[in-house]
């Protein structure tokens, strides 16, 4: 059964996504009062889908009985026909078996890494490359900052920089800003700065012994200093002394860049199956890797940060 914690903060990022990015919010309730949360997104671009939720990696039916979860799945897929969306998406880790769903992906996994009660501990699981790096990345003098609103501007800047040559249309600042006041004092903003100038920063949430970063960005041009790498040892010591036991790095294509990043640091792979109720067009789409969206991708890296910083988040809203 989904249990009332976590009940709570799956509420909380529904609230957090939807006043952030103006989605209309669906609450499904079971007789035992269990929920699915799902948010429609709905945009002149690219037409209407229901989510489960949107900007989260984690959100579907995944911690209840499996009569529930179908129940609850069969009322989604009603709601996804009156709604007349193209589909609805679901975002398990464990798949259900369900008529209606037609589709499902399950190429990315989410990386997750089990936390020791403290740094040295943490330091020492490290293989001998890695404590290198970091010893050689804190050689450069960076510093961290914490805090919440008050670094919300210095660390959107880099996070627009890093989607810009990512080729990849930024949120808007108000999406962070509404996830830092749901969130309270469970989300934190971290920035890592080298002499004054922020370098790299990260979005936090601690929950029930759990860190997940949402967000993270490093400038390219500090790369060679290695402040993406000293940033993550920051970030999970940071967890570590929040009380978290485990470190959730977000999901990641397998044998992906980014997959040997976090199994670096001795992450492991973890199930999400994100299953869909497909009424019109395809899944396939909107995906950024799709054929169509390749040059899409390449011109939008020749945008200046400015711009993508006002068209971005128009775009990405209906992006679900």
């Amino acid at each position: 059964m989904l249990k009332n914690s976590h009940s709570k903060y799956q509420a909380s990022w529904l609230e957090a996504v939807c006043k952030g990015l103006k989605h209309k919010d669906y609450i499904l309730r079971a007789p035992t009062n269990e929920r699915l949360n799902l948010a429609l997104v709905d945009t002149r671009i690219f037409g209407r889908f229901l989510v489960s939720v949107p900007y989260v990696n984690s959100g579907g039916v995944d911690q209840l009985d499996k009569a529930t979860a179908r129940a609850l799945v069969s009322e989604a897929c009603d709601l996804a026909d009156q709604l007349d969306v193209h589909y609805l998406e679901l975002r398990h880790e464990q798949g259900i078996n369900h008529p209606r769903l037609n589709h499902e992906r399950s190429d990315k996994v989410h990386m997750r890494l089990l936390l020791p009660k403290c740094a040295t501990k943490l330091d020492a699981n490290f293989k001998s490359k890695l404590r290198s790096q970091i010893r050689k990345a804190g050689t450069h003098g960076h510093q961290l900052k914490i805090g919440s609103h008050e670094l919300l501007d210095e660390f959107y800047e880099i996070f627009a920089a890093n989607m810009r040559d990512l080729g990849t249309p930024v949120f808007s600042k108000k999406l962070f800003s509404s996830i830092l006041q749901t969130f309270g004092k469970q989300a934190e903003i971290c920035v890592a700065t080298n002499n004054g100038t922020p370098v790299a920063a990260a979005l936090l949430v601690h929950s029930d012994g759990k860190t997940e970063v949402p967000s993270a960005s490093c400038l390219r041009k500090w790369n060679h200093t290695g402040a993406n790498m000293w940033m993550y040892r920051q970030l999970l010591g940071r967890a570590i002394e929040r009380g978290s036991q485990t470190f959730d790095f977000g999901r990641s294509s397998k044998d992906s860049g980014t997959y040997k990043f976090k199994a670096q640091w001795g992450a492991q792979p973890h199930p999400a199956t994100w299953q869909y109720y497909v009424r019109k067009g395809s899944v396939e789409d909107m995906r950024p890797d799709s054929a169509k969206n390749t040059k899409r991708i390449e011109t939008w890296k020749k945008l200046p940060v400015w711009l993508t910083k006002i068209i971005g988040p128009p775009i990405v809203r209906g992006i679900p």
